[in-house]
C-alpha cells in the first residue's frame, strides 16, 4: 500500500481470524494496493468480498475493472494480482472466504468475479449490516457464536453472489434471519426511546410485516416489546449513571428513553436492575 500522489499515508485496519473466515475491515486515506504476481506466489486461494461502506474504490484484476461507490460490493480472487486504487478517504470490509467453502454454494464463481454488486441489493445490505454488527466482541463471545456468525456470513455471500438453489433455500432461511434480526435489534436500540415507537414502524424501515418482526424474535428468549423495554432500560440507566446527567430528574429521564408513566418506569427498572433508579444514581455518585 502506498499513498497516491505523494499525501499522507493513513490507514486503520482491524483483522480478526474466526474459523473459515477472515475479516479486515479498513478505514483509510487515499491510496494504491497492489498484490504482486510474487505474493500471488504464496498458494493462498481465498476469495475476497469487498464490500464497500463508502469512498470510491477501483479495483483492477481477472482482465476486468471494478468501480465501487458506496454500499457495493465485488468479489476478488487471491489467486490473481491485483492493483486498487482508493481515490478518496474510504471506508470497506474485506471477507476472506476459502475457496474450497464458498464455491459449492455459488452457482457461476467465475462470472462473479470481479463483477459489480450494487449495494441496494438486499443480501449485500444485509451482509454489511451483519459484518459491521460483528465489531462488538459479544457478538463473538464464545466459539458456538462464531460459528454461528461464519455461517450467517457465507450465507448471505452465497445469495449475493449468485447461489445454488440448494444453499439459497438455506441461506434464507438461516442467514437472512439472522442478519434481519441483528438489524432491527440495532434499529430498536437507536430508535426505542421514541415515544411513538411501534413495531410498525420497525417493519416499515425495514420492508417487511410486523408479523415477520414478531417471528424472527421467537427463539430469541424475548419478544420484539420485551427487547424495546430492555433498550430503554439499559438507556435510562446510562444516563442515571452518567453525571453529565445529574440535574436531570429521573422523571425527566424515564420520559426521554420513552416512558410516559412514571410508575410503570420505576416497576420495569427494579426489576430489571434489583434497584430504583435512585439507588443506581446513588451508587454511582458514591464511586466517583
Amino acid at each position: 500500500m502506498e499513498p497516491l500522489h505523494g499525501a499522507p499515508f493513513l490507514c486503520e485496519a482491524v483483522l480478526r481470524a474466526l474459523p473459515g473466515l477472515g475479516l479486515a475491515s479498513f478505514t483509510t486515506l487515499p491510496n494504491r494496493a497492489t498484490r504482486t504476481r510474487a505474493m500471488v506466489a504464496d498458494g493462498n486461494d481465498d476469495l475476497v468480498l469487498v464490500l464497500s461502506s463508502y469512498g470510491s474504490t477501483v479495483m483492477s484484476a481477472h482482465s476486468r475493472e471494478s468501480v465501487l461507490g458506496c454500499g457495493d460490493a465485488t468479489l476478488m480472487s487471491s489467486t490473481e494480482p491485483s492493483v486498487t486504487h482508493i481515490y478518496t478517504p474510504a471506508k470497506f470490509h474485506c471477507l476472506a472466504l476459502p475457496l474450497a467453502k464458498l464455491a459449492p454454494l455459488v452457482s457461476d464463481l467465475d462470472a462473479a468475479l470481479a463483477a459489480v454488486i450494487p449495494g441496494d441489493v438486499e443480501a449485500v445490505r444485509l451482509l454489511s449490516r451483519y459484518v459491521e454488527s460483528l465489531g462488538d466482541d459479544i457478538a463473538l463471545s464464545s466459539p458456538e457464536l462464531r460459528r454461528f456468525a461464519v455461517s450467517h456470513v457465507y450465507d448471505l455471500a452465497a445469495l449475493a453472489l449468485g447461489a445454488t438453489r440448494d444453499a439459497a433455500a438455506v441461506s434464507q432461511e438461516r442467514g437472512v434471519r439472522a442478519a434481519r434480526l441483528e438489524a432491527i435489534k440495532s434499529d430498536i436500540a437507536a430508535h426505542a426511546s421514541k415515544a411513538f415507537f411501534s413495531i410498525d414502524e420497525v417493519a416499515l424501515r425495514h420492508g417487511v410485516s410486523p408479523r415477520y418482526v414478531r417471528r424472527l424474535f421467537e427463539g430469541t428468549g424475548a419478544t420484539f416489546t420485551e427487547f424495546a423495554l430492555e433498550q430503554r432500560l439499559l438507556q435510562a440507566y446510562r444516563m442515571l449513571t452518567d453525571p453529565r446527567y445529574d440535574q436531570h430528574l429521573i422523571g425527566s429521564i424515564a420520559f426521554e428513553v420513552g416512558f410516559g408513566d412514571l410508575s410503570y418506569f420505576n416497576r420495569a427498572f427494579r426489576q430489571k436492575f434489583a434497584a430504583t433508579p435512585s439507588d443506581v444514581r446513588a451508587l454511582s455518585r458514591g464511586r466517583e
